[in-house]
């Protein structure tokens, strides 16, 4: 397929997306060569509507020395799930289904602005929407914050993707976005937390509980307590690198 014949993206809201993820028909179109695990580009298609989506097989993830074989697709989806708590939207509308080659995680694709220079946007710290992201990273213990795993919008929000390496139980954060480090959490963070530490109480940790061990669980609560408790964005951990290689 040429890439003018591959179906486009479209913008859908939340609860549409993930009825047509959940319930569409899911065709593959193509596959992402640069990513390290198998993904492919995909339609999913139910009551008239199509879009484009990413498909990620378990059976094609690549083991890691450091996560259990097969969580990654989980991972993703529960990364999604503190994403939707937090209303901040970061990670795009993403499921976990049966698809053409097996289970795995499939998730809305999102059209970018390919006008934004990421280089020099990864390094600003007057951007709102990153610092959100920062945050979010920290709450789930995002191993593998890359400048290219963050897709800004025309409308000027900031999607993150690629949380497969999320939620384990070491301090194990690895970013581009250090540029709080140490500086106080604004008031929309600790109210953001806050909101979702209540929720970690409730049907949220229920939904975390089917995709993460009960370990897990236990310490992206316990990480929400430590960041509320510090009131400030977390430092480098010297005992692990503190930006992911390449950092784009």
């Amino acid at each position: 397929m040429t890439p003018d014949e591959l179906t486009q993206p479209v913008e859908l809201d939340v609860d549409d997306a993930l009825e047509l993820l959940g319930n569409g028909e899911l065709s593959v179109e193509g596959r992402l060569v640069d990513a390290s695990n198998a993904t492919f580009y995909c339609a999913v298609t139910a009551a008239g509507v199509t879009a484009a989506c990413v498909y990620k097989p378990v059976a094609g993830e690549r083991p890691l020395w450091d996560f259990p074989d097969g969580t990654l697709a989980e991972r993703e989806v529960a990364a999604y799930e503190m994403s939707a708590a937090t209303g901040w939207h970061i990670v795009p509308p993403t499921i976990y289904r049966d698809g053409p080659l097996g289970p795995g995680m499939v998730q809305l694709w999102i059209a970018e602005d390919d006008t934004t220079d990421l280089v020099r946007l990864i390094r600003r710290r007057d951007v709102d929407a990153l610092r959100r992201v920062a945050v979010f990273d920290a709450a789930v213990n995002n191993a593998d914050r890359k400048g290219g795993h963050l897709l800004p919008t025309p409308a000027g929000h900031v999607y993150g993707i690629d949380h497969g390496v999320c939620f384990h139980t070491e301090d194990k954060l690895r970013t581009v976005l250090w540029q709080w480090a140490g500086k106080p959490l604004n008031d929309e963070a600790v109210d953001t937390l806050s909101m979702l530490r209540a929720q970690l109480e409730g049907p949220l940790r229920e939904r975390l509980s089917r995709l993460l061990t009960t370990r897990e669980v236990r310490r992206a609560v316990r990480r929400v307590d430590d960041l509320l408790a510090a009131g400030r964005h977390p430092q480098p951990n010297d005992d692990w690198p503190a930006v992911p290689w390449p950092p784009m």
